[in-house]
């Protein structure tokens, strides 16, 4: 989708300039758009007992981490990098991770998060490690119970990796009680990108059932994230009022007594239309289509490629008003998959022009590789004044190689006889 008339107005004014001091490519954010839809989530809810733990792995960089936790949110991390990193910023911070080792788990609560089991497995580990906490949270797989949300980017509950299976909820809780946990929260993620409140209140509804069967205290219910943005032109927003009037129903029909807080762990609704990739074309070539290519490569934006189906708005905002040409824009992999658009109809454009790829504040550079030394792009902050902020630097080709300097270690096995 077009990136906000604000955001545009915003990054055009300093594009050029921006583009000539740091080079490119280069992923930008807007500060202002950061901080108008965290301020518009918490009013949202207002009144009621929520919180936002923002997903780190959507846009892990301290600068907008240190930003979304002036707005009050916590942090949802799946590992310890993602803790380390969210540390300085808050010490309210989820653990929510699967297929967990137990030195994953003891350093989690260690560093005072809260931390959620996948499967009772990570139960198994914490009790032979004599650490099971007082409090502990379950992620829930509702399984088949689930409607048959749009699954390309998440999986049906019914094969996901995720989850304690529901059925097996009520035993895995007594057992954690029986070994010293007192309270519990209970998640549920099962679907992502999604654009209405269907999800949401499905996860809400199942985990507040599930919390009045079970025989421990449960003092929070996690719907996890998933809150979509729409990317294509034309795609309805998701309706942010009508979610949480829909959440505050279901709260004033729970039994007295029965108020959990309600948690949510977004990414991409926080940040994601909020950022853009900036490149330049290298090369215009004709091929049996026409060839837009640039100076970056699905490398730096590798959802385009992982997800099925996915789409990035591709524009040039200083190419004219002449009419649109139908074209293809590529990187310089040697793989014929690397198209950041394939078939878009943008206006003549040649070296030297800037391209702009919309909708990439979540879930981008965080994504991104060097496979074929193609190295990851630098970060940019647009603060509200106009000013642009480094955030984080380009890789370089010593980076690249860095993990090349170690100290030699072989390990030597005795011979062995073959008679």
């Amino acid at each position: 989708m077009p990136m906000s008339d604000d955001f545009d107005s915003r990054l055009r004014a300093v594009l050029p300039h921006v583009a000539e001091r740091f080079g490119t490519p280069f992923y930008l954010y807007d500060a202002a758009g950061i901080d108008a839809t965290a301020t518009a989530f918490t009013a949202a809810f207002a009144g009621l007992d929520c919180r936002e733990y923002f997903a780190v792995k959507a846009l892990p960089n301290p600068a907008i981490l240190r930003r979304l936790a002036a707005h009050g949110f916590g942090f949802d991390c799946s590992s310890l990098p993602e803790i380390e990193l969210a540390r300085p910023f808050s010490r309210d911070l989820f653990f929510t991770s699967n297929n967990t080792t137990t030195a994953e788990l003891l350093a989690a609560l260690s560093a005072g998060a809260f931390v959620t089991i996948d499967d009772e497995a990570a139960l198994d580990k914490l009790i032979a490690a004599d650490a099971v906490p007082a409090t502990l949270g379950f992620r829930v797989n509702p399984g088949r119970l689930a409607p048959d949300f749009d699954a390309k980017l998440f999986g049906h509950p019914h094969t996901a990796k995720f989850g304690i299976p529901v059925e097996r909820l009520s035993a895995v809780c007594a057992r954690a009680a029986r070994h010293g946990v007192r309270s519990a929260g209970l998640h549920m993620m099962i679907a992502a990108n999604f654009r209405t409140a269907e999800p949401t209140l499905f996860a809400l509804d199942l985990l507040a059932e599930q919390a009045q069967r079970l025989g421990v205290e449960v003092t929070l219910l996690n719907v996890g994230g998933g809150m979509g943005i729409p990317y294509r032109p034309g795609e309805e927003p998701l309706d942010l009022t009508a979610l949480a009037a829909a959440i505050r129903a279901r709260v004033a029909a729970w039994p007295t007594g029965f108020r959990p807080r309600i948690c949510f762990e977004n990414g991409r609704y926080m940040t994601g239309p909020h950022g853009v990739l900036v490149t330049r074309v290298i090369n215009r070539m004709s091929k049996y289509r026409e060839v837009v290519g640039v100076d970056t490569t699905v490398n730096a934006l590798l959802r385009s490629v992982v997800y099925p189906g996915v789409h990035h708005q591709v524009t040039a905002p200083f190419a004219g008003d002449a009419p649109a040409e139908t074209v293809d824009v590529v990187g310089s992999l040697c793989t014929d998959i690397d198209r950041l658009a394939a078939q878009r109809d943008l206006p003549p454009v040649g070296e030297g022009d800037l391209l702009v790829v919309h909708d990439t504040g979540a879930h981008a550079h965080a994504m991104a590789s060097v496979y074929n030394g193609r190295l990851r792009p630098q970060e940019l902050l647009l603060h509200a004044d106009g000013s642009v902020e480094l955030i984080r630097r380009a890789e370089t080709v010593d980076d690249y190689f860095a993990t090349l300097d170690f100290e030699p270690r072989i390990l030597r096995m005795a011979a062995t006889s073959t008679r």
